[in-house]
């Protein structure tokens, strides 16, 4: 740009002399070297401008101001100055644009009324103003505008930002919960086949058949986890409401399950936490009553999903040692909570122990008014 520009002050300057030197009244003088030089003056600093807008800005508008001072004839010679105090502008150095271009206004004022052979109308002061002021307003008009620009990409960066650590997080509980219930699941059923091995082998090798399919089950949902990490895969559950049935079976557990309200599709955010409420709760039953008996109610209602989960006591209590507290309660207590609902859990009056969550639900569509 600053070759064009200089090119463009050259010649076309060279061709408003030719007119502005036929009339004598206004006082021109026919360009030499040295104002040749003041032309390419203004390109040369329009190349430094982005290294050193201030120091470019003051060169032009001096070199610009000296070139008047000489007589030579106006033309383009007044485009570098507009480049540069455009650029002093959006590279932040408003003050230094707005001053210049006061003082380089008054300079003209005062060579139009005490430098030229006849004085300038206020006209010609009132246009010099105009041109400062429109130049520096189209500057500030493009400098806010990129800096909404700016701003709005800084608040996009920040939400995906925020999009993809609420995503980690989601998939860091995903795989908690499945790890923690599966894994429970093969070390209550591996102490069962070992203890009845001897004994009753029969009853042992159905430990072992449940031990098989958990290991095969904690695979195919950590794969479907960790499908979330791969680009364009489906942001979707990989686990709901849908699949309590085979979660109740493959649990080790004698679990009977109720479903009261007539269902309907769930939130991937409700659908998901009510499976994984469900999934803790056995994992909990598993591991310290195991051979309990459970029942699991899952209630659909206008406005909210009721998931309750008790078991009778009956099983022998056990502590497993060597795996961890793990989440429990306070996570599925956060699942509720996330979603705006609540959890309550404690021992049943006639023994065992009671789980009930309750998640708020969206009007479904036959529920929403006519518009």
């Amino acid at each position: 740009m600053p070759v064009i520009i200089g090119i463009v002050q050259v010649f076309l300057t060279i061709g408003a002399q030719y007119w502005q030197l036929r009339n004598p009244d206004l006082g021109r003088v026919p360009l030499n070297w040295w104002g040749y030089a003041l032309l390419l003056v203004g390109p040369l600093s329009i190349a430094l401008r982005r290294r050193a807008p201030v120091a470019a800005l003051a060169v032009t508008l001096v070199s610009t101001s000296v070139y008047m001072l000489l007589g030579y004839a106006y033309g383009p010679v007044f485009l570098s100055p507009i480049i540069v105090i455009c650029t002093a502008v959006l590279s932040g150095h408003r003050r230094a644009a707005w001053l210049s271009s006061g003082a380089f206004f008054l300079f003209v004022v005062a060579y139009a009324t005490w430098f030229i052979p006849h004085r300038a109308s206020l006209f010609h002061h009132t246009a010099v103003a105009a041109y400062l002021l429109l130049t520096l307003t189209v500057a500030e008009f493009y400098r806010m505008r990129r800096e909404r620009l700016a701003e709005r990409e800084r608040v996009e960066r920040e939400e995906a930002r925020r999009q993809a650590s609420e995503e980690r997080l989601t998939m860091a509980q995903e795989l908690h919960d499945v790890l923690a219930h599966n894994i429970s699941l093969i070390h209550v059923q591996a102490s069962t086949a070992l203890h009845l091995l001897d004994d009753r082998p029969e009853q042992a090798r159905t430990a072992l058949t449940t031990i098989k399919q958990a290991s095969k089950d904690v695979l195919t949902e950590m794969r479907g986890v960790l499908s979330l990490l791969r680009d364009g895969a489906p942001r979707s559950p990989t686990t709901g409401m849908a699949h309590l049935a085979d979660l109740a079976e493959r649990s080790g557990l004698p679990v009977a399950l109720k479903v009261v309200g007539r269902e309907r599709p769930l939130p991937a955010g409700v659908d998901r936490a009510g499976y994984r409420i469900v999934q803790e709760a056995l994992t909990n039953v598993a591991r310290h009553a195991p051979g309990s008996r459970v029942t699991v109610r899952v209630a659909y209602a206008p406005e909210e999903l009721t998931v309750t989960v008790e078991d009778d006591g009956s099983g022998t209590a056990r502590a497993e040692a060597g795996l961890g507290g793990g989440n429990g309660i306070p996570g599925m207590r956060e699942r509720a909570a996330a979603l705006g609902g609540s959890l309550s859990a404690g021992p049943r009056p006639g023994g065992g122990f009671r789980v009930e969550a309750r998640l708020p639900l969206p009007p479904s569509e036959d529920q929403k008014e006519p518009m």
